[in-house]
């Protein structure tokens, strides 16, 4: 499968003889970035903001997906986890209600992690089950930062981690650089590269960070 990224939280995913999907389309006027033009039969929102929610910028979508659950569309499996929901604490009524999408395209599993702001709870973490690529922000804002990102990152487990949601210059949003975190996994300035093609054969048995290009919409 490959998986392309184009700014922000949002990527394609598309594998032969199966759905594509659109993780997270934004409003560029006020994220920055090129508009989309993408086309996708599923689109995943992990909560409703301009950054996130733009699923009108993708043609051809036959299901937008806004919430927990699970799902199968087009031979692609889809659990959706629910985090940083009320009820945690007097403070938690500032904390966004995110939806963690894994897409299981024949045994290789893809987490996208939304707008994921606090470390997850370890009973989130086992509905994620495993993990071989994990969709990860890293910038900050109203987002994981660089420290919390990598702890996340070692929670999961996963074979691959993609960073995204971190500051560019294209990005119109004031985030931390991506420099941050590839410090915190304690790695040195990692070459971007313009898509991730994955494999069952390919994945790494340690964990290895995949810093990708954003494509133009």
């Amino acid at each position: 499968m490959e998986i392309t990224w184009y700014g922000h939280s949002c990527f394609r995913l598309t594998e032969r003889n199966y759905v594509t999907v659109v993780t997270d389309p934004f409003d560029s006027k006020i994220i920055g970035y090129d508009p989309l033009k993408l086309k996708a039969e599923i689109v995943t929102v992990s909560h409703d903001a301009p950054g996130h929610n733009n699923s009108d910028s993708v043609k051809g979508t036959t299901h937008v997906l806004t919430g927990p659950g699970e799902f199968e569309i087009g031979g692609v499996f889809i659990t959706a986890v629910q985090t940083d929901s009320a009820g945690r604490s007097a403070k938690s009524k500032d904390i966004t209600r995110n939806t963690i999408y894994v897409f299981d395209y024949d045994g290789i599993t893809v987490a996208h992690l939304g707008d994921l702001q606090k470390i997850p709870t370890q009973s989130e973490i086992e509905l994620l089950g495993t993990v071989n690529v994990a969709l990860v922000p890293v910038g900050g804002g109203n987002s994981l930062n660089a420290a919390k990102a990598a702890e996340v990152v070692s929670m999961l487990e996963p074979n691959l981690v993609v960073p995204m949601h971190y500051f560019t210059p294209d990005s119109k949003i004031k985030l931390d650089e991506i420099n941050k975190f590839i410090k915190e996994m304690g790695l040195s300035k990692q070459d971007a590269q313009p898509s991730l093609k994955v494999s069952r054969s390919s994945l790494p048995d340690e964990t290895h960070v995949i810093v990708l290009d954003y494509q133009k919409g």
